[in-house]
Parts: C-alpha cells; sequence; structure tokens
C-alpha cells in the first residue's frame, strides 16, 4: 500500500472511523477521542490539506472533498467507514457526502450548516484579512473565543495554551483561503443528493457556528438529526469529551467509557 497523500495518524481497532480537522486546528483536537474509543473503532486522524504535514493541494472545498475520498483509496476504506468532522472539516465531509457519498456510511457533523449568515461571513472575510496582514497570532484570541466558552476557558488553562500553540501554528496562507471559501459557502441547493444518515451536533453557546444555523441542515438533509449539547462551544470533543461520546453514541453505536 503506498503512502497516504494526507498526514494522519492512526490509532484503535474496531470498524472505521475518519476525523476531519476543522479551522481552528489540526488533527491533534481529537486525540481526547482516542482514550474514550479505545478498543471501538479504528481513529483515521487527518489533517485536511495545508494543515499539519499534509500538502497544500487544495483550493476549494471540493479540493478538500477529492483529497478526502484519495485517502479512502490510499488505506483501503471500506463503504462501512463513518466520518466524524468539526468546523472547517464538517463542510468538507457534506461535499464528500455530495461527491463521493457512496464511499462512505454514517457521519457525525460537529459545528455546522448549510451556509453561513451575513455576519458569520463577515467575520470569516475580516479574519482572512488580518490574517494577511498580521498573521495567525493577531487573530489567537478570537480563535479561541470561537472555540471555548469563556467559563471553560478560564477553569482550564492548559488546554486553551496548548489549543492556541496550534492554531499559531497553522499556514496562514490555508487559513485565510479557508474563511473566504467558508464566507462563500451555499451547500443548500445539494443537500438534497445526500443519503448518509448524519447526525449534526450543536454546541449550545457555540461561537463560531451559530446553532440556529446548525438545526437549519439537520431539517434539510434527506436522512439528517440533530442533537445539542448545553453549555458546550465549537468543540464538544475537547471540551467534554466523555459526554460527547456519550451523544453520538447511539448514532454509531458507540459504549461510553467504563471508569
Amino acid at each position: 500500500m503506498a503512502s497516504p497523500r494526507l498526514d494522519v495518524k492512526i490509532v484503535g481497532e474496531g470498524d472505521n472511523l475518519v476525523l476531519i480537522n476543522a479551522l481552528l486546528s489540526d488533527r491533534t483536537a481529537y486525540e481526547p477521542l482516542a482514550g474514550c474509543l479505545a478498543g471501538q473503532r479504528r481513529l483515521i486522524m487527518v489533517n485536511l490539506p495545508g494543515f499539519g504535514a499534509s500538502p497544500k493541494t487544495a483550493k476549494s472545498l471540493d479540493d478538500y472533498a477529492d483529497a478526502v475520498a484519495g485517502l479512502f483509496d490510499d488505506l483501503a476504506l471500506p463503504p462501512s467507514t463513518d466520518i466524524l468532522a468539526n468546523g472547517l472539516g464538517s463542510f468538507v465531509a457534506l461535499k464528500m457526502a455530495i461527491r463521493h457519498g457512496d464511499r462512505f456510511r454514517k457521519m457525525v457533523l460537529v459545528g455546522s450548516g448549510a451556509a453561513f449568515p451575513e455576519a458569520g461571513q463577515a467575520t470569516f472575510r475580516a479574519l482572512a484579512g488580518k490574517v494577511d496582514a498580521e498573521g495567525m497570532a493577531a487573530v489567537a484570541g478570537a480563535a479561541i473565543k470561537r472555540m471555548f466558552p469563556d467559563d471553560y476557558a478560564a477553569a482550564n488553562p492548559a488546554v486553551v495554551a496548548e489549543r492556541e500553540r496550534v492554531f499559531k501554528s497553522i499556514d496562514p496562507d490555508v487559513f485565510a483561503m479557508s474563511c473566504r471559501l467558508l464566507a462563500a459557502l451555499d451547500l443548500g441547493p445539494d443537500l438534497h443528493k445526500i443519503r448518509n444518515p448524519t447526525l449534526v451536533v450543536i454546541g449550545a453557546v457555540d461561537g463560531a457556528t451559530p446553532p440556529s444555523i446548525g438545526h437549519d441542515l439537520a431539517r434539510r438533509l434527506p436522512d439528517g438529526r440533530a442533537i445539542e449539547m448545553a453549555g458546550v462551544g465549537h468543540v464538544p470533543h475537547v471540551q467534554v469529551p466523555d459526554e460527547f461520546i456519550a451523544a453520538i453514541g447511539p448514532f454509531l453505536g458507540l459504549k461510553a467509557r467504563q471508569r
């Protein structure tokens, strides 16, 4: 088997679960799930093109989706594979369902939607412009606020520091390009093509993705459903990994971690 074309880390045993990174982080954000899902799933944690050590080969969301589909070829992943994705990764997963839906089974989308309202689009354009002018550090504080509720950030400085370190390491050109792609996003006309059963996980206090667009997405998908997590922000798999697994467990057939 050839080396994967994307930067991946594979851990665990069981049915395949591909985890796709968000705009604000890389695949390391999924590390808390590794312990939770030990023995239940083979986790394939993916860095999208331009993130981590993955080559900068994408210029559109279609490119991102096709790159992940290529990874399915590289790793000979069967159609029984499921996908879990956050933020940017969730929009890539939706594109993949539109373009390559027969390649996988179910998907869990965390912090997702079909399109952003004008205020959200403007924020993405502003983030892109500021990063172009001043670099990633200039928007690191804003990124943390988009990831975590203020009370969690105040109580967990070590987690915040690590996520901020990772955020600052993201390629600024890739980040700015992805911001502009999300600002222009409108998947609405293609949602009817998606046949993959989909669970949309909504953080009730998500500072990056308004809960309303997650509920709207779930209603518009042919086989969609939503679950909202109280007190949770954009990255529940980091903030409350055990509760997150419990929330998605019935959909993916997962067992809660035994303590």
